[in-house]
């Protein structure tokens, strides 16, 4: 099969189509032949040596994909309603950049009554991160305030759309303008220009002065002591991502005194079982709303897996919003 490989650490130029031995699937598992593959920032820090392959995950990048199912364990896919021929959208460990990629079966999901495979492979890496992140770890509610730090990401752009359908309040952070404008087209509430503007001081304003109850932060750094700032009593933060440095120096008083949460996770390592956890609930509650169209997929670029260096040159240039997809 033909796979995009990561022939050294480096730049995006380091990303060379070769050739593997077809993957083949083992209990548990199904071989997708893969029509998309979603591109993510952790593909990106695979690439540069900053992300180490999980134990017993192929060292091809690639965290999600959609295609065909060709073949499989019978009886995991009897007892998920799968079989040969369905489109699925399935998230991986690895080896999503290529003709063939294998998944759990717990892991894989139909693609949306309507979608495309493309618009389906831009759907895994991002909704179980939302969902496992902002519902299930910062237990956002209906009628609450979350705040999304790089609110024009996949991550983004996803969280807008779930959080805003199943009614909270959406503040989001944006590099530009027109990113700000996007992030609003999409549904969200306010949109606040972090090159021009405190967003710390901005949540507070408004939200009159309450503070926000969830942040989902890609950021970190110097990021969590104004985050710790403006999140209200009982607030919860939830840290995906290091954009800003591992080094955090906040007023730990102000945790104490409105009982703030903070929190974090990475989910490749997870689990297959914890995965699955994610799969059952985004089928009963998010994919309806994709079925609706209440949630959409959104795709900023997509370029021939051949290209996949060019596709990782988009992403670092933090140029886009929404997705980036690579087509086989």
């Amino acid at each position: 099969m033909n796979a995009v490989e990561i022939t050294s650490y480096g730049a995006p130029e380091v990303l060379r189509m070769g050739t593997r031995p077809a993957a083949v699937e083992g209990a548990g598992e199904v071989l997708i032949r893969v029509n998309a593959s979603g591109v993510n920032r952790p593909d990106v820090l695979q690439r540069m040596g900053h992300y180490p392959v999980p134990p017993g995950a192929s060292d091809i990048p690639g965290l999600e994909v959609a295609g065909v199912v060709v073949s499989g364990d019978a009886q995991a896919m009897a007892d998920a309603g799968l079989k040969i021929g369905d489109r699925v959208c399935a998230l991986v460990a690895g080896g999503g950049y290529a003709e063939l990629c294998v998944a759990p079966v717990a892991q894989c999901l139909p693609v949306p009554a309507g979608l495309s495979d493309l618009e389906a492979a831009s759907l895994p890496e991002t909704f179980f991160t939302v969902w496992s992140n902002v519902f299930e770890r910062a237990h956002l509610r209906p009628g609450e305030t979350l705040l999304i730090q790089g609110g024009s990401s996949g991550i983004g752009v996803t969280a807008i759309q779930i959080a805003k359908a199943l009614g909270a309040t959406v503040l989001v952070t944006a590099g530009n303008a027109d990113k700000c404008a996007a992030c609003v087209a999409l549904g969200a509430d306010h949109a606040i220009n972090y090159k021009t503007n405190d967003f710390a001081e901005e949540a507070k304003r408004l939200t009159n002065g309450k503070g926000v109850d969830v942040i989902l932060d890609m950021v970190a750094g110097g990021y969590v002591a104004r985050e710790v700032d403006c999140m209200a009593e009982d607030g919860r933060l939830v840290i995906i991502a290091l954009q800003g440095g591992t080094k955090a120096e906040f007023n730990a008083g102000l945790v104490l005194r409105k009982r703030l949460t903070i929190t974090g996770s990475t989910l490749r390592p997870r689990s297959v079982e914890f995965k699955a956890g994610i799969a059952k609930a985004l089928k009963e509650k998010v994919w309806p709303l994709i079925a609706s169209g209440a949630v959409k997929p959104v795709i900023h670029s997509t370029f021939a897996a051949a290209d996949a260096a060019k596709a990782h040159a988009l992403m670092e240039s933090n140029q886009h919003v929404g997705k980036i997809v690579l087509t086989w």
